[in-house]
Formats: structure tokens, C-alpha cells, sequence
């Protein structure tokens, strides 16, 4: 039967079923219901087969992601047991690395305690070989050249007037004891010395007002600051420059080459272009109170291996002094007795003790020491010592070494009422504490 027919069929049932007047017969209606049972049969079929294929087809989908998570979490597995694996070898070899670490340095810290030991014994054999040198150096070294002032006569002079009358040997001697200082000792040798602490650059200059106890610090080669302390204990005892008073002077001062004289501050100003100048500064009222000119070819240097150094003044018991070189050319040192007062030249004098490997010069009791070194910083030495009174005798000469301690000396500065030396090492602070003896002729 065809859907159509059966539609015509329904159509026709359901005309029946209103028109009463047209009734379906019994075999026909039986017919139909079977009809329509079939076709129900088959939809409810078809939807079973096409729900059992989606189930089916989701079942092989849902069993292949399983399979592909499975597969996942075993691979998972097999990497964290293989983490786990060389975590624990891991472990393993640390513990074998601290423990043999643990005795790498126990061997160090023997090491280090038998290599401080070994060091301890060869400090103790530089210190002895060291003192062996100094015997050997005064027993065999040469002395240092003694110059004589152009104004006294040589020592053969001497014994040719040991021959005149007692009269003109008399008068003699009383022009000869006219000297420029009375101060009549001479150094004998470095009884101390006594490191204070380090401050500022490797360059500059320390010293001490010999009529007070206040100590001036000059840092470097050039400024228009300096710092004052009220004592050696107090600057010891600060950090730096602090606790002092800073001073600021009206112009710069050139070189470590300054002194502090009676409450006076003698300082070098050396501008481009421009004569050297010698500047008198008063620490009380903080004014200048003199200023000389002192003309000086170029822009010589009185030592050659500290060039900063243009002119350097020094103080003792016979007042002020300067040393400087006339030129660049001139191969020795020059001395001037200055008037402390009014810094007029009283008179000048060629040491003739050579520039040349020349770091530092002071003044005792009007006899100038050179101190000389090397170019690679080895031991200071005074090696050439020059009187202004012709009372030191070659054979008196000291032999002086300082003892090695950092570099080379940026300054020495001489304090007649201590008898101590102040010298800037390196940047370190050093006191040299000096023995004295009177001199032959005196």
C-alpha cells in the first residue's frame, strides 16, 4: 500500500468516522491498524540502529582518549620515577661533594695555618736580615758628602791657621763664630719611628706648630683648604679629618712644601705664567700679612722624584729657610735664609747637592739633609748633608736609613722643639723621633 493510499485511506477512515452514513467495514479497519504498527515498528527500529551506531561510535571515541590518558599518565609515571631516580643520585654526589669539600678545607685551614706560620718566621728573618743590613750599611756604606758654605774657608784653611799668631787666630774665629744659626748639633741616627694612621691621598704634608701643640694636615699637592687638629692624640684618635677645624686660605697653596712657623703659616703660591711667591698667613686672625716674590726660572722643581714639590720651606731653631732650583737646567739644590718677619731673602747658598733622585729635604740646626731614592720606591737614605756654618765634618757625616715602610716620602717636616721629623708616606702619617749629638766644631 502506498503512502498516498493510506493517507486516502486515513481521509477516508476519518470520513467514516464523521459520516456516519459511510461505516468501514471490519477487515478494512484491521488492515490498517496493522498497517500503521508496521510502520511504527520500522521508525522505532531505524531510531534503535541509529542510537546504537552513536553509542558505538562514542563508546570506540571515549575508549581512545582513555587509552591516549593512560598512555599519558604511564609516560608521566616513568618520567617522575626517573626524576626520582637522579634526584636521589643527585643527593647522593652532593653529599659525597660536601663531604669531600668538608675536607678540602680542612687541608686549607692547615695549609693556612702552616703557610701563617712560615710567614710569621720569614718576617722575623727580613726584620733580623733587615737589622743585618742597617749594621752592615753603617760599618761599611759610604758616608754622605759633606758640602762646605762658599763663605767659610776649606779645611786646609784650618790647619794653616793653626800655624798664625794667637791673636789672628782669635779674630779669626770670632768672624767664623758669626754664623747664621747657633744651633750647634747634628743628627746622629733615628732613635723611632711610630705610624699614626692614614689619611688622604698618597701625596701631601703633616706638621706641627713648634710653639703649640696644634697639627696641620695638607692633603694632596695643591688646595685652598687645610685642616688644623689641637694635638697629635686628637688627630690619632679621628676618623679622617673629622673633629678638625677646616681653614680656607684666600688663594691655593702649590706643593707639599709648606711650613707652620710661631702661629704663622708659610705657604707657596705659584700661578701660570707667574713668579713663585712666598705667602705669610696669620692662623689666629686668618689674614695675609706678607708676600714676597721669588723669581725662579720655568717651572723648576727642587726634587726630581717629586715633581708637585716647586720650592720647599722649612723651619728650625735658626728660623725660616727655603729650598728650591733657580731653574730647571740647574743640576743642585738651593738654600735662602729668609726673615720669618718679613720674608726678605737674608742670604743664599748653592748646596750643591744634586737634584737628581732627590724626594725630600729638612733643615736641622742650619745643616740641610737630603733624603734620595730610587725611582722604584726602595729605603730613604740622606745622602748628601750640607752646614751653612761649615761645621760639619765629612767624617761626622750620619748614616741615615729610614726604615722601608709603604713608598717614598711626599714631605719631611722637622720640629726643633721635639726633635721629630713628620713624614707623609704613601698617605700614611709617620713620626720620626731622632737622636742628636753636638757637633765636632761647635
Amino acid at each position: 500500500m502506498s503512502v498516498d493510499g493510506l493517507f486516502d485511506t486515513k481521509d477516508n477512515s476519518a470520513e467514516a468516522n464523521i459520516n456516519p452514513k459511510n461505516p468501514l467495514k471490519l477487515g478494512e479497519r484491521k488492515k490498517l491498524s496493522c498497517s500503521i504498527d508496521r510502520l511504527t515498528m520500522k521508525l522505532l527500529f531505524a531510531l534503535l540502529i541509529s542510537t546504537a551506531w552513536t553509542f558505538t561510535g562514542a563508546q570506540y571515541y571515549y575508549q581512545g582518549l582513555m587509552d591516549y590518558l593512560e598512555n599519558r599518565l604511564l609516560a608521566i609515571e616513568d618520567r617522575m620515577q626517573l626524576w626520582h631516580e637522579q634526584s636521589h643520585r643527585y643527593h647522593t654526589e652532593m653529599k659525597d661533594f660536601k663531604k669531600l669539600t668538608a675536607e678540602a678545607m680542612d687541608g686549607l685551614k692547615n695549609h693556612h695555618s702552616m703557610l701563617f706560620k712560615d710567614l710569621e718566621g720569614a718576617a722575623a728573618q727580613v726584620d733580623r736580615v733587615e737589622q743585618e743590613m742597617d749594621y752592615v750599611e753603617t760599618q761599611m756604606s759610604p758616608r754622605a758628602c759633606t758640602n762646605r758654605a762658599d763663605k767659610v774657608v776649606e779645611q786646609e784653611a784650618w790647619e794653616m791657621e793653626e800655624s798664625r799668631g794667637e791673636e789672628e787666630e782669635e779674630e779669626e774665629w770670632e768672624e767664623l763664630q758669626s754664623r747664621v744659626s747657633d744651633c750647634v748639633e747634628i743628627i746622629s741616627g733615628i732613635r723611632s719611628v711610630k705610624i699614626m694612621k692614614r689619611v688622604g691621598s698618597p701625596k701631601g704634608m703633616w706638621t706641627r706648630d713648634p710653639r703649640s701643640s696644634k697639627v696641620y694636615i695638607f692633603n694632596g699637592t695643591s688646595g685652598n683648604t687645610i685642616y688644623q687638629f689641637k694635638s697629635v692624640l686628637d688627630f690619632s684618635r679621628s676618623l679622617g679629618v673629622t673633629g678638625s677645624r677646616s681653614i680656607r686660605l684666600p688663594s691655593e697653596w702649590s706643593g707639599p712644601g709648606s711650613a707652620v712657623y710661631n702661629g704663622y703659616l708659610y705657604y707657596i703660591k705659584q700661578e701660570a705664567e707667574a713668579d713663585m711667591q712666598v705667602v705669610k698667613y696669620d692662623l689666629l686672625s686668618g689674614s695675609v700679612t706678607e708676600t714676597a716674590m721669588f723669581p725662579v726660572e720655568g717651572r723648576a722643581t727642587v726634587y726630581n722624584l717629586n715633581p708637585e714639590t716647586v720650592a720647599d720651606l722649612a723651619a728650625d731653631d735658626g728660623g725660616l729657610w727655603l729650598l728650591y732650583a733657580p731653574s730647571d737646567s740647574e743640576p743642585t739644590i738651593s738654600l735662602a735664609k729668609m726673615d720669618a718677619a718679613t720674608l726678605d731673602i737674608e742670604q743664599i747658598w748653592d748646596t750643591r747637592c744634586p737634584r737628581e733622585n732627590a724626594e725630600a729635604a729638612f733643615v736641622v740646626c742650619g745643616t740641610v739633609y737630603v733624603v734620595y731614592n730610587t725611582r722604584l720606591a726602595s729605603r730613604s737614605r740622606v745622602q748628601c748633608v750640607f752646614d751653612v756654618n761649615d761645621m760639619v765634618l765629612s767624617e761626622e757625616a750620619p748614616l741615615i736609613y729610614f726604615p722601608r715602610r709603604y713608598g717614598a716620602h711626599a714631605s719631611l717636616k722637622y720640629n726643633p722643639e721635639e726633635k721629630q721629623l713628620y713624614g707623609w708616606d704613601d698617605g700614611y702619617q709617620i713620626i720620626y723621633r731622632l737622636t742628636m749629638k753636638r757637633k765636632l766644631l761647635a
